[in-house]
């Protein structure tokens, strides 16, 4: 039997906690001497891309602005901070904001130092030539987890495409996670971002990539993430749940940046490419349908996750066990009220026209692949009509 062995690759510095935000200014002295700081308007109103300053200033770091990202992140958003970042003449870049603030600086990072269009670096086309900027990512949302992955996904605006790119030049150097910056949000952002990492940690336990240390990272991402998301929707000044979340989703975005996503988030991206449907809420209309789907092949895992929650679940067959597993992660989603595809306003004969295109796109980003059980062109479009208009407010679910 041949020797297995695996990778981890994680930022060489991660910080977090409580007002961990307030060290920025030391890691960045540390890095550059000019920093370009990528943001959104909503970070500039709350004022975290002024506090970002201020603390910057303190350590003798100089700070240029980049606060155009008004949606998920494309082609377009990319070459606009790159402009900024060149022009000013920035030696690093401190992302402040949601996952969308973050895949947006980490391609800034890179072809500030590398040559052509970020597309060309999908899959295995061209590797960078050159190390990126360093970059601190900052997260004000519990969710992507981008802070510690080698993973950025841009739109093509030319062919409507989310470009996932997967290299190691794209981990942070530094990732702060502090819970405080999460209490800007707003329940909905909450709830869409928190599954979004719920998914992460399922999926990347699920992939057929998954390694012993993925599967500790996300066990343990997926406990914190189901005990203490619902409180942070209804409560959302509850700082132990922000920090349980926010940890939680941290740890998901190792797990999943070193054993890959699976089918949700190949699906996800076309919704979000043709639809502008968030990345979060995506995933999330799509995570109860797909579970059901792959339930039978991964019944051993999925009992494994309800056993981890309940350990009294241990007492009934894994078969049970993964259906009551099932229907927890529904439960907890009909409680965030996670809309479907119909209710959020996706025109029906759009959706229909672009079954296939979708279908295609998803196959085309490689991670159905990692899927337990593979799904064909067809078995996803099927999947796409029935996740439109999913309901999940049966009696066990109101």
């Amino acid at each position: 039997m041949l020797n297995e062995f695996y990778e981890v690759l994680m930022p060489k510095k991660m910080l977090y906690g409580r007002d961990s935000f307030s060290q920025v200014g030391i890691q960045a002295a540390e890095l550059g001497k000019k920093a370009l700081i990528i943001s959104d308007p909503v970070m500039e109103k709350v004022g975290n891309v002024s506090l970002c300053e201020s603390y910057l200033q303190e350590r003798g770091v100089a700070a240029a602005r980049y606060t155009g990202i008004d949606a998920e992140p494309t082609d377009l958003h990319v070459q606009a901070a790159l402009d900024v970042c060149v022009q000013e003449k920035c030696e690093l870049i401190v992302a402040v904001g949601g996952g969308s603030c973050i895949d947006t600086a980490k391609a800034v990072a890179v072809m500030a130092t590398n040559e052509g269009y970020i597309g060309d670096y999908m899959g295995s086309q061209k590797a960078f030539a050159a190390p990126p900027l360093p970059l601190v990512a900052c997260p004000t949302t519990a969710g992507t987890g981008s802070e510690v992955t080698k993973v950025t996904v841009i739109i093509n605006t030319q062919t409507q495409v989310k470009m996932m790119i997967s290299k190691p030049e794209l981990l942070p150097a530094v990732a702060i996670v502090d819970p405080v910056l999460t209490l800007s949000c707003p329940p909905a952002v909450t709830a869409a971002t928190g599954v979004d990492a719920l998914c992460h940690a399922v999926e990347a336990y699920l992939s057929r990539k998954s390694q012993p240390v993925t599967d500790t990272l996300a066990l343990t991402a997926i406990a914190w993430i189901i005990g203490n998301l619902l409180q942070c929707y209804r409560d959302g000044e509850d700082l132990d749940a922000r920090e349980k979340v926010a940890l939680g989703a941290m740890l998901a975005g190792a797990a999943f940046s070193n054993a890959s996503v699976t089918l949700v988030h190949g699906m996800s991206r076309p919704i979000g490419a043709l639809f502008h449907v968030p990345h979060g809420i995506s995933n999330a209309m799509l995570l109860p349908v797909v579970l059901d789907y792959t339930k039978d092949s991964a019944v051993d895992k999925l009992a494994n996750i309800g056993c981890h929650l309940h350990p009294e679940w241990k007492h009934v067959s894994k078969q049970q066990a993964a259906e009551q597993t099932i229907a927890k992660i529904k439960e907890l989603c009909a409680l965030l009220h996670i809309p479907n595809m119909k209710s959020w306003g996706i025109d029906q004969e759009a959706f229909e026209r672009s079954l296939s295109k979708m279908a295609t796109d998803a196959l085309a980003s490689g991670s159905p692949g990692n899927n337990p059980i593979v799904p064909t062109h067809q078995e996803i479009m099927h999947l796409y009509q029935v996740s439109y208009d999913y309901e999940l407010t049966s009696p066990r679910f109101a």
